[in-house]
C-alpha cells in the first residue's frame, strides 16, 4: 500500500506563493495519477487540481483555481507539485495528495474515486 507524504505549506501573506509536493514513500508514483484536495474549518473537501500518470504536462482544475495554481509532476523525482501562486486567505486550508491508478477524467473531482491520501500539509494565508 503506497504513502502518500506532503509537504510544502505553511504560513504566507495575501499575494504571496508556495509549492506544495507529494511523494510516494516506496518510489512507485509514477504509476499512479494524483490529485490535490483541500479542506478548510467547517467545509467540505473539495477538488483543487489533478494529472494523469501519462503526463503530458496537461493538468485539470477547480474553475474557481484556474490561473492561480498550477499541478505538475516529476516521475523520476517520484513527486507531484502544486504551486500556489497569488495566495489568498480564503485558500486556508488542509491540503491533501491522493492517488490512483486507474483515474478517469470524469472522477478526478470526487474524492472517494482515489485510493490512497496523504496526511495533509496545512497552508495558511494571512490578510
Amino acid at each position: 500500500q503506497v504513502q502518500l507524504v506532503e509537504s510544502g505549506g505553511g504560513l504566507v501573506q495575501a499575494g504571496g506563493s508556495l509549492r506544495l509536493s507529494c511523494v510516494a514513500s516506496d518510489g512507485t508514483l509514477s504509476a499512479y495519477s494524483v490529485g490535490w484536495f483541500r479542506q478548510a474549518p467547517g467545509k467540505e473537501r473539495e477538488f483543487v487540481a489533478a494529472i494523469f500518470r501519462r503526463n503530458n504536462g496537461h493538468g485539470y482544475y477547480a474553475d474557481s483555481l484556474k490561473g492561480r495554481f498550477i499541478i505538475s509532476r516529476d516521475n523520476g523525482k517520484n513527486t507531484v507539485y502544486l504551486q500556489m501562486d497569488s495566495l489568498k486567505p480564503e485558500d486556508t486550508a488542509v491540503y491533501y495528495c491522493a492517488a490512483d491508478r486507474n483515474l478517469i477524467l470524469s472522477s478526478i473531482r470526487i474524492g472517494a474515486q482515489y485510493d490512497y491520501w496523504g496526511q495533509g500539509t496545512q497552508v495558511t494565508v494571512s490578510s
